[in-house]
């Protein structure tokens, strides 16, 4: 049986491959790679970056956004 996250994971992927709109908010960085078009990374509340999804996890701007990424992925 799939596990209740990877069944969601595969939804979400199945509504993007029919390019369907969506805000998902995750700490699931591998996921978020794969299926998201534009990354908002948020701290504290306050949006610190935001980028085309392959500019954000390539080359992120932010300290805090490369920190984060450093210990997620």
């Amino acid at each position: 049986h799939l596990s209740l996250r990877r069944q969601r994971q595969m939804c979400i992927r199945d509504r993007a491959d029919e390019r369907m709109t969506m805000l998902v908010v995750t700490h699931e960085m591998g996921f978020a790679r794969e299926v998201a078009h534009r990354v908002i990374f948020m701290d504290e509340g306050r949006i610190v970056e935001e980028a085309p999804s392959a500019e954000f996890f390539r080359a992120p701007q932010h300290a805090r956004s490369r920190e984060f990424l450093a210990h997620m992925l």
